[in-house]
């Protein structure tokens, strides 16, 4: 745990320092593709801070200098199945989005999804004395809260302070120069697992690169998403991938749950290539060109020229259906919604005041996903694309990057996390406590 601690500590200065020195590059390394974006600050960023100005995209201080991508190799459901691949593929995105900015990058802060994220809700309260609330009382309050025993070969991604209340007074964001006699804290936990970090870091420092910095791509593509509102009031970002489906929960501007499924778009595809007899990349394109999930009467109308290089004539020349189509992707999209279904109810979701969930990801683009989606989660659901900021390239603003985009303001704005207070080591949290509150059910 104190090494955890120590290493994320390590990380976010690395960070600090890299955007003092004005560039860094984020990467998001998905299942079908990996894209690098460079970033520059610049004063303004600096002057942001020191007046308090939000993070609204466009006042966040730095500007997209660089952007590229890639075909994803060697990554499997959002996890780094062959190093060798993935290395080569992280270094052509790098290498190619430093020639867009003409500037060489050192740090890199990277989001990944999958891991098998858990969420963990702790509680934490301590007496104050009647003195005015103080860093020291808030790195206090923080390693009271009982830490669970999330098992062997995990680790912490983020843990955040979501809420705090001095005596009877909740939702306080920041309580420090209050006066009050108790303090206490809610704060969310994300472990996952710890090869997956490790691999990450692992591929990053083989391409001559440092990490500076992890982010679960459930979490960044809420942050690109969700408007201010929505995090605010209370979300669902559903994030569509390709190996995976990330879900992330916002309420207060905080993100309160994640967690992802192991389905995405590139199940659908490998449905299409077995359902029609056709090569993955095919099945691709015909997904990408012809997909849905709603067929109309129309749809048996239209006819698909499949297409092929078999040698066969007869297999070469065959022609589907739209409403065929359909009804191959439909059972698989439909199992996927299920599952997030699922995983929306564990976390008790229908218990907040908002519930409106957001799609994004390339799976997103489905034409009509958003009303088969709003049938199966029965809440109301809108498609999301990313927020825009400063500099970024035409082809980069799609939904497919979320978490690329979401990674740009979690670099240039990042939320308090537990190691950024000087906890002291006698008062590290324990394990010994496994309890694991479903708190936000009680305290929201």
């Amino acid at each position: 745990m104190i090494e955890l601690y120590e290493s994320q500590r390590a990380m976010r200065n690395m960070r600090k320092a890299a955007m003092h020195r004005g560039v860094v590059a984020v990467l998001d390394v998905g299942t079908s593709k990996i894209a690098c974006l460079v970033l520059r600050f610049d004063g303004a960023a600096r002057l942001s801070e020191a007046e308090g100005i939000g993070r609204m995209a466009g006042q966040a201080g730095f500007r997209v200098i660089g952007a590229a991508t890639t075909r994803s190799r060697g990554v499997r459901f959002g996890e780094i199945d062959a190093m060798a691949e993935t290395e080569r593929a992280i270094r052509t995105a790098v290498q190619a989005a430093q020639k867009m900015a003409n500037i060489r990058v050192d740090h890199v802060i990277a989001c990944f999804s999958g891991a098998d994220p858990r969420s963990y809700g702790l509680a934490g309260q301590v007496e104050l004395e009647g003195h005015v609330v103080s860093e020291e009382d808030v790195s206090r309050v923080l390693s009271a809260c009982d830490v669970p025993d999330f098992g062997a070969g995990r680790e912490v991604l983020h843990a955040q302070p979501v809420n705090f209340a001095l005596d009877h007074r909740s939702g306080l964001i920041d309580p420090r120069g209050q006066l009050g006699q108790v303090l206490s804290t809610d704060m969310h936990m994300l472990t996952v697992d710890e090869v997956a970090i490790q691999n990450l870091a692992y591929c990053v420092k083989r391409c001559d690169l440092e990490l500076a910095g992890v982010a679960s791509s459930a979490y960044v593509s809420g942050i690109a998403a969700l408007v201010e509102d929505e995090q605010e009031l209370g979300a669902a970002c559903i994030d569509l991938g390709g190996g995976t489906s990330g879900v992330s929960i916002f309420i207060k501007r905080h993100m309160i749950y994640a967690d992802s499924v192991r389905m995405g778009g590139h199940h659908v595809t490998s449905d299409i290539s077995m359902g029609l007899q056709v090569p993955q990349a095919t099945a691709e394109r015909i997904k990408t060109f012809y997909g849905g999930v709603v067929a109309t009467g129309m749809d048996d109308r239209e006819m698909i020229e499949i297409g092929g290089e078999t040698g066969d004539f007869e297999h070469d020349r065959r022609r589907v259906s739209r409403a065929e189509l359909i009804g191959i992707m439909r059972p698989r999209v439909e199992e996927i919604l299920e599952e997030l279904r699922a995983r929306l109810d564990a976390a008790g979701f229908d218990h907040l005041p908002s519930q409106q969930i957001v799609l994004t990801g390339g799976g997103s683009q489905i034409p009509g996903l958003d009303g088969l989606a709003s049938k199966i989660l029965g809440r109301q659901v809108r498609l999301g694309r990313p927020l825009r900021v400063h500099g970024l390239p035409q082809a980069a603003t799609g939904a497919a990057f979320a978490s690329a985009v979401g990674m740009c303001l979690f670099a240039a704005n990042p939320q308090d996390e537990w190691w950024d207070f000087e906890i002291p080591s006698d008062r590290y949290p324990t394990r010994s406590l496994r309890r694991a509150v479903k708190w936000f059910r009680d305290n929201w």
